[in-house]
């Protein structure tokens, strides 16, 4: 009986182990508050929340990864602990952007396949009743289109989006080349385009939608469109910039007090930190909320109670008060594939060691770690060196294999393979390469333990090469095989468990374009070299990269782009890639299935080397306080965006 892939897969996430997101509120009238009031638990990240339009029992929808992936919660003002709504995570492993009105729940899911690759599985929905366990989600989204960033109108009759309709994606990520569309929550089916390229609607009562882009002199800003209810299938009118040059303003909320406030996120110059501000447009001037309190943390994507006394945002926890205050260095993330389990490290690059109970990694490429697989005890190989791409020798215990150099470097830049050996203290690290041959990284070993393949620009390109595993590279030619050739970009190569492919990322079909890379296997004396089709249809704008083989063999598991962009980029922390998520695939093209569905960049996987008897248990990971790392919120704003214009 053919079986689907089995196992326990470890992968990393940018930035995401530091984000630390709790929701928190100010009051705003009669006067904003000195402090904010922190509204969700420490626990796990809390983020996008919206309060709910009950003023009797006021209270907060949100989502939380405290379960594995991302799911809804509702939790009332004072109380302590968050309900999750019956319906955010029965059919789907992500959900974002919850808002309730009258009762009834709209968010974002991403639980429908779409027809075609290099689409985005966003769409939106809505539930009758969204404490009713009974109650069936409908999507609102038509079939082949992609929405964004849902937004209720006052009376709640209107709903706009930030959609690429039936449009395919054309592989951005910094702006999307989204419009904004608005339709009546009775009538989804019936939609009009009110403004052309915008994102994050918000509306000013019934009459009146907020936006962000970026306008044309390279500042994100606030744009407003007129919306008449009466006529908009008819109407496309022309925006009208609010916030002026100079600052950047992401992510409005606007005030339903007659259109005169939003509450805006915003990056100023000589600030590397997001905060929340009031922009009045009738004067013209910005009233500073978060900076004068926590000037130094990061402030994400404010929402305004409907009566406009309240403000809420997402930040960095702080310590102050209870919660999680050190990063797991596992953490167990929910799998679409019952026999495979998913769990997210602190770190890049995990390699396994031959008998599974040791992980090697990189945390934030600034030496190499050793973590037990249940990650009760971590200590450091190699500090204050950059290293990636690690690779476990198959049958040495003490033998890892890393890049140290350079990450993200030219060709003829010095980057070198080294083999080091942990039982020894300090640990002893051999260059197998030379330093003349330029960029020579990502190493994977043999089953057998007696070569490496690596990835190297000592002939002007990067492509793959094969070296003696202790010995290295010696000054004589015969030392290296040269295993691909050509004028273009081979790289992360894997050896398959079997011993008789190696799997690696290339644009070889396509040269010319540095951006997209497919699956080739080669067998390890040259021969058989083979690209294997991912995508159905435009198979040319794959991106697929971090390939690794099941430990049967027969299962390939990497990062790629087929999903698209699940969320708005500039309304989170950076991610290099944020289309990245991770699928598996059988070895002859069969049986693609994608495994992650969030806003990061999911990259870098490996998979357990041994069966089921001695797997990795998810029940006996030690996730508790005080082991891992201290959380501290530090991280980036998305590297794209500049206040140097």
């Amino acid at each position: 009986m053919e079986t689907g892939p089995q196992g326990t897969i470890l992968f990393f996430t940018v930035g995401r182990t530091d984000y630390g997101f709790d929701v928190f509120s100010r009051q705003l009238l009669p006067s904003i508050s000195a402090t904010d009031r922190r509204l969700t638990d420490g626990i796990s990240v809390n983020f996008n929340a919206q309060f709910n339009d009950d003023e009797l029992n006021p209270s907060i929808v949100f989502v939380s990864e405290r379960n594995g992936s991302p799911r809804i919660y509702h939790i009332a003002a004072g109380a302590g602990i968050p309900k999750p709504l019956p319906h955010s995570g029965d059919t789907t492993l992500f959900v974002d952007r919850p808002i309730v009105r009258n009762r009834r729940l709209y968010f974002v899911s991403a639980h429908e396949k779409p027809n075609l690759p290099f689409q985005s599985w966003s769409a939106l929905y809505s539930v009758e009743d969204y404490e009713s366990p009974t109650a069936f989600p409908r999507r609102l989204t038509p079939p082949g289109a992609v929405d964004y960033s849902p937004a209720l109108s006052r009376s709640g009759d209107f709903i706009a989006v930030a959609s690429y309709g039936s449009r395919p994606w054309g592989g951005e990520f910094q702006e999307l080349q989204t419009d904004i569309v608005v339709f009546r929550g009775s009538d989804p089916e019936k939609r009009a385009v009110v403004c052309e390229r915008g994102g994050w609607p918000s509306w000013s009562g019934d009459s009146a939608i907020f936006f962000h882009r970026q306008a044309e002199d390279g500042w994100w800003s606030v744009f407003r469109v007129e919306f008449s209810p009466d006529n908009f299938l008819d109407l496309v009118s022309i925006p009208t910039r609010v916030t002026p040059p100079g600052v950047h303003c992401f992510t409005p909320a606007a005030m339903h007090d007659g259109g005169s406030r939003i509450a805006v996120a915003t990056r100023r110059k000589g600030s590397k930190y997001r905060h929340i501000e009031i922009f009045d447009l009738e004067s013209g001037e910005f009233s500073p909320v978060t900076e004068p309190v926590n000037p130094n943390s990061h402030h994400y994507n404010p929402f305004v109670s409907l009566d406009s006394k309240f403000l809420g945002y997402h930040r960095f926890r702080g310590e102050s008060g209870p919660g999680e205050t050190t990063i797991p260095r596992l953490d167990p993330v929910a799998s679409p594939i019952k026999d495979l389990r998913m769990v997210r490290i602190a770190g890049a690059f995990p390699a396994f060691s031959p008998g599974g109970d040791l992980v090697a990694f990189n945390p934030g490429f600034g030496g190499l770690r050793v973590v037990k697989s249940d990650g009760s005890k971590e200590w450091t190989l190699v500090k204050d060196r950059t290293s990636f791409g690690n690779s476990w020798s198959p049958t040495e215990r003490h033998v890892i294999y890393t890049s140290m150099g350079p990450i993200f470097a030219s060709t003829d830049t010095t980057v070198q393979i080294a083999r080091v050996t942990q039982e020894v203290v300090p640990s002893e690290v051999k260059i197998l390469t030379r330093t003349d041959t330029g960029n020579n990284a990502f190493p994977s070993c043999s089953p057998d333990g007696k070569f490496v393949v690596f990835r190297s620009g000592r002939s002007g390109y990067k492509n793959l090469y094969v070296v003696d595993a202790v010995e290295g590279e010696h000054d004589d030619d015969g030392s290296v095989r040269q295993l691909t050739e050509g004028k273009c970009i081979d790289t992360m190569p894997s050896w398959s468990p079997r011993g008789d492919l190696i799997a690696f990322s290339s644009n070889r079909h396509n040269p010319s374009n540095t951006e997209a890379f497919s699956i080739y296997v080669i067998r390890p004396d040259g021969s058989d070299l083979r690209r294997i089709h991912v995508a159905d249809g435009d198979a040319d704008r794959e991106r697929i990269n971090h390939v690794c083989f099941s430990r049967d063999g027969e299962w390939l598991l990497f990062t790629a782009n087929l999903g698209g962009v699940t969320v708005e980029p500039v309304s989170a922390p950076n991610q290099f890639q944020p289309y990245g998520d991770l699928y598996v695939m059988r070895l002859d093209g069969s049986g693609l299935r994608r495994l992650t569905w969030n806003g990061y960049e999911n990259g870098t996987p490996a998979w357990h080397p041994k069966s089921d008897c001695v797997e990795m248990k998810l029940g006996d990971l030690h996730l508790g306080e005080g082991v891992g790392d201290k959380l501290t919120g530090q991280f980036d704003e998305p590297l794209w965006i500049s206040c140097d214009i």
